[in-house]
Parts: structure tokens; sequence; C-alpha cells
């Protein structure tokens, strides 16, 4: 008998916002909720308002999940505590963090029901990525860097697609970014991501309900249900 095949699970669409201010956040954010999964207040944003973007979009969308990717490098206990006070489900941990910073971190997220992503970088260690598993880590992201990207230097390839399939056996959920755009969707199918990451192509778009929307469209033709 033929070993079933896993069916995979149509990824979530994650929005994010990376604007140095709320206004400049919300105003795409607002226009494309419908079609979004993931909210990400993401780093430029915290660094130009704060946690108060994860407040405030907290209280317009209570039902959303709410990365707040701080990515953390150290102090993990009291970083984590203040972004899931503010509302986050999920905080962003880098790849080169020490065990004990991932573990201080795993365990607030515990307190609060939240969740653990890590950041990975261009290297990859398969064996730390198993310790990050064991210490309680759910999410893992692969992406192309921004700055390589904007260089035209960073392609996706067939490793990054054994990366994913090696994370996602580990049981971590996959993210993927890096100007992610609905051309570059359909070089995933067959691969178990989770969640599929857009900035600026929706955030700078001129109708961001439209981009979010064809985002989405496109995910499920290539995950079909």
């Amino acid at each position: 008998m033929a070993e079933a095949t896993e069916k995979l699970a149509q990824p979530r669409l994650q929005i994010a916002l990376d604007t140095t201010d709320m206004p400049s956040a919300l105003r795409p954010l607002n226009a494309a909720i419908d079609q979004i999964d993931v909210i990400e207040c993401g780093t430029i944003l915290i660094i130009a308002e704060g946690l108060r973007a994860v407040r405030e979009i907290r209280a317009l969308y209570p039902d959303k999940t709410i990365l707040a990717d701080v990515r953390i490098a150290e102090a993990g206990a009291l970083i984590a505590r203040n972004c899931f006070e503010a509302g986050a489900n999920w905080v962003s941990v880098v790849a080169g963090a020490s065990l004990t910073t991932v573990e201080q971190v795993v365990k607030v997220a515990d307190e609060f029901g939240g969740e653990v992503q890590i950041e990975l970088g261009e290297d990859y260690d398969a064996d730390k990525a198993r310790k990050w598993k064991e210490l309680g880590a759910k999410h893992v992201i692969v992406h192309r860097s921004r700055d390589a990207e904007a260089a035209g230097t960073l392609k996706w390839g067939e490793d990054d697609v054994e990366r994913i399939r090696e994370l996602h056996a580990m049981g971590f959920t996959v993210t993927v970014t890096g100007g992610v755009n609905v051309r570059d969707i359909p070089f995933f199918e067959g691969a178990p991501v989770g969640v599929i990451i857009s900035g600026r192509g929706i955030v700078k778009a001129d109708d961001p309900l439209a981009a979010a929307t064809e985002l989405k469209n496109t995910i499920r033709t290539v995950w079909p249900e």
C-alpha cells in the first residue's frame, strides 16, 4: 500500500506593518483586514511607536492574531512580558539568541498562552533548531533579508524548500517572508508553509484590499482545500 500523502493546510496570510507611524500602518491594515489572518507589528513600527502599536491594534481587532516582531536577542523575559501584556499573541526571537533567552521567552509566553517565533538568519543550524523545539518554540521564519532582496542578490531556491520541509518535520509552523508576491507563491507548491508574510506588497499598494485578496486567492489556488 502506498504511503498516505500529508494533506497540507492553507498558509495564513500575515501583513507586516513596518511603517514609521501609526496612521500609515492603520490605513492599509483597516482596508485589507478582511483578508488578513495575522497582523505583524513590525520592528520598525515598534521602534517608532513603541508597544502602543500593539495595544491600539489589539483594541481594534480583538480576535486577530498579533505578532510583536521585536526580535528578542537578550532580556527575553522582560521584553516578552511587555509584549504579551500589550496584547501580542506571538513574539519573535532572533536565531542568535542564547538558548537561555529562548527558554525565558517561552516560559513567559506560556504564562500568557502566547507563542514564540524564531527568526532564522542566512545560516541554518538544524541541531539548534531541534533545541528550540524542545524548549517550546512553535514557529520559525525562513526569509530573504530586506537588504539582500532590495539589492536583487537573493532568490528563493530548492534549499529553502528543503529547509521548510525539515523544520516542519521537527514540528514547527514555518513562515516565509522577504518580498513574497503572487509570482513567488507558486514556487512553494507542495511545501508545508504555515504563514506567508506580505509587507510592502499590501501596505504600499494603491488598493491594499485588492492586493491582499490577490495574495489570498493565489494561496487558495496553490494549496487547495
